[in-house]
């Protein structure tokens, strides 16, 4: 019983022993990590398990590699081999000799532009309190040069430090107790043929260190290789006896750190051996590297700006396509038939500076009027730029544009030519340097004109309205006759402008259209109850614009006093109680002809008589203006503009004053503002109606407007 439990006892004992070797066999067969007590091997750290200590940033990849630092700014890795070693005998205290092998790998986030380095550490402690930057994660500004640190570290630098003396920013130093290297060397290696080659730390290749200790001898060698055999040559070898410095164990491991500037510090492989020659690492045979993060920055400014490019050019040939085309003189069968001279488009462009803003004469309802210079015949011209988008009734003014450009009388502004550009309609004039009659009538004018002048003006608008009433082929009615549609040329002569309302009908005939358009002040009763423009609503018209010349004096003055009001109604007035003279225009302090002014006067007040049939014809008119055949001796009263007298349904009416305003001063070559009395609702349509066109409600006959 007894030899029966002492043989299962030496069983169990067998059984454990061979369990542990089997445990043993299985650790020290792998590739990856073998270890005694004085020497260690990593191909790779994935398998290191808790055989190391990493602290700070640093981290293991599942790839194997080890990773000190990412490009994070002032940071700072430390990993050590998780054991002390012993480095000193008990018998004499002298370091044992040490050999290390490993691959490091030094990869910027910008190229050549990375911080800060790595370093080989042997420390007494794994838990470092250095700073990064500098520093390099090994000791901080209070600790360094302290003999106590006993810290023995080779550095592998990127950055040149002028505080601690280093000689580069690609160097290999030796520190003892601080970050002051007591010897260095631009990093290099050799050949086999001896050749020394610049080996540059932060390029991101792979680089093998050996840093070997003779104990015996007091002698530390450095050397560095791109291959995976030992060089015979060292880059740097130095006498120094570790003893005094290092303790009885000692950690070992690796520091890095970035600054301002960082890099990603790896550490491949490792391999430590106390008691001989570290083993060399096979450089294929260790981690890849990670692909370094492609820098997609140039590639998409070029994409970006190449898109840029090709949206601008294609803005701008659509932009240079459409306005061609706006600026193409596309001509249309009817406009073949009609005339006078038409212009292209680029030709009056040119003649107007591109019509700019500085060769703007001014501008009205119906657009822009600029100066010109036609560089053909180097003629000033002014322009007319009207835009007219309906179709329909482009082709109706075209027509009556052509028509009236037929038109020719030393009176009339002559119509030289015209062009017509998609929706724009441009009218070509001759250019009358002295701009429009009212100008020197009403405010402040320009210069007062002297009494001939002024009568010669009347004289010569007189004869250009018998021109379109009888003499030419067609009978035209202006429909806007007004002192700013007289023009002056360079001699002073007055010249009828503006035909944008006039229209054309057949001699013996009665005009069809019923739209009242014109200038209040200057409408003829009529027009308010029919609506039809005849003869004789332009022979009234001419009556205003005569006593307009004789009085300086608009129809209707808002700021005179109220029995002067209305212009018509003030010279009756004055005509009745026979002092006609005193409403001559007192800025030609007496000189004038009394005789031309009685006429002048007298035939305004014919002119303006309320019943049509009274009114004389323009060849009348300009009979009398000639001399050729006396006035009449009794002028008949104005009727509708007799405020003492009713007329017709009788009676006053409270009406709105604006029915009578007249229209805001105008610019040379400008188009009336059109304004269409809608007699029913007893008010009247401001067609682009200035802000300064806003008049008080007056108390009126209403027979002034039947």
């Amino acid at each position: 019983m007894q030899k029966t439990s002492k043989r299962s006892h030496s069983n169990s004992f067998s059984i454990a022993k061979e369990l542990i070797f089997f445990w043993v066999f299985l650790v020290f067969s792998s590739g990856q990590v073998f270890s005694q007590l004085d020497q260690f091997i990593f191909n790779g750290f994935h398998g290191s398990g808790n055989k190391m200590s990493l602290t700070g940033v640093a981290d293991i990849a599942d790839s194997g590699l080890l990773c000190l630092t990412n490009t994070t700014s002032r940071v700072s890795g430390h990993a050590f081999y998780s054991s002390p070693l012993k480095f000193k005998n008990s018998d004499n205290s002298k370091v044992s000799s040490f050999s290390s092998a490993f691959v490091i790998a030094t990869v910027p986030e910008y190229p050549k532009l990375g911080g800060h380095g790595l370093a080989f550490v042997l420390s007494p402690s794994k838990q470092l309190s250095g700073s990064p930057s500098q520093y390099m994660g090994l000791l901080n500004a209070s600790e360094n040069g302290n003999s106590t640190n006993h810290i023995f570290a080779v550095e592998f630098d990127t950055v040149k430090d002028l505080e601690f003396g280093d000689i580069n920013d690609n160097h290999v130093g030796v520190n003892v107790n601080s970050m002051k290297s007591i010897a260095s060397t631009p990093a290099a290696y050799f050949l086999e043929n001896g050749t020394k080659e610049e080996l540059i730390i932060k390029s991101g290749a792979k680089i093998q260190a050996w840093i070997d200790y003779d104990s015996a001898k007091n002698r530390l060698d450095v050397k560095l290789s791109l291959l995976s055999e030992k060089p015979r040559s060292s880059i740097l070898s130095i006498d120094v006896n570790l003893s005094s410095i290092l303790q009885d164990f000692m950690f070992v491991g690796f520091s890095a750190s970035t600054g301002l500037l960082a890099s990603s510090h790896y550490v491949l492989g490792w391999s430590f051996n106390m008691s001989g020659e570290a083993q060399s690492l096979s450089l294929s045979s260790l981690p890849s590297l990670p692909r370094p993060k492609q820098n997609h920055t140039v590639l998409i400014l070029c994409v970006t700006f190449a898109v840029v490019v090709v949206i601008m050019l294609i803005v701008f040939i659509s932009f240079y396509l459409v306005r061609k085309l706006k600026e193409s003189d596309i001509i249309e069968a009817f406009e073949l038939e009609i005339g006078p001279h038409r212009f292209s488009y680029q030709e009056l462009k040119k003649a107007t500076m591109g019509f700019r803003d500085k060769e703007l004469l001014g501008f009205g309802g119906f657009g822009r009027v600029y100066k010109g210079t036609l560089q053909s015949t180097n003629t000033q011209v002014a322009v007319k730029r009207i835009s007219h988008e309906s179709k329909q009734g482009l082709r109706e003014f075209v027509s009556e544009i052509a028509s009236i450009g037929r038109l020719r009388h030393r009176n009339l502004v002559p119509l030289l030519g015209w062009c017509r550009c998609r929706g724009d309609l441009l009218i070509v004039y001759d250019y009358m340097p002295n701009g429009s009659l009212d100008k020197y009538l009403f405010d402040e004018p320009k210069r007062v004109l002297g009494w001939d002048e002024r009568f010669k003006i009347i004289k010569g608008v007189a004869s250009g309205l018998l021109y379109l009433h009888e003499e030419w082929e067609q009978t035209v009615i202006h429909r806007d006759i007004k002192a700013g549609n007289v023009l002056l040329d360079s001699e002073l002569n007055g010249r009828l402008s503006d035909f944008g309302l006039a229209k054309l009908y057949e001699h013996g005939t009665n005009p069809t259209t019923t739209r009242v358009v014109g200038t209040l002040g200057y409408l003829a009763p009529e027009l308010t109850k029919t609506g039809k423009p005849t003869i004789a609503t332009d022979v009234f018209a001419f009556g205003a614009v005569l006593l307009e010349v004789a009085c300086g004096r608009r129809p209707i003055e808002p700021k005179a006093l109220p029995e002067e009001l209305i212009l018509v109604d003030w010279v009756w007035e004055r005509w009745q109680s026979g002092a006609a003279l005193e409403v001559v225009d007192p800025k030609l302090n007496g000189d004038f002809d009394e005789l031309e002014a009685i006429v002048m006067i007298k035939l305004g007040l014919m002119c303006s008589n309320d019943a049509p049939d009274a009114r004389p014809t323009m060849r009348q008119v300009v009979r009398y203006l000639e001399g050729e055949v006396a006035l009449p001796e009794v002028v008949p009263s104005p009727g509708g503009y007799d405020s003492k007298k009713g007329h017709g349904s009788g009676g006053t009416n409270t009406i709105r004053f604006e029915d009578f305003v007249h229209s805001y001063p105008n610019s040379p070559y400008l188009d009336v503002e059109d304004r269409d009395v809608d007699i029913e609702a007893d008010s009247t349509k401001h067609l682009d109606q200035p802000p300064e066109s806003k008049w008080q409600i007056a108390t009126v006959d209403q027979n002034k407007i039947h």
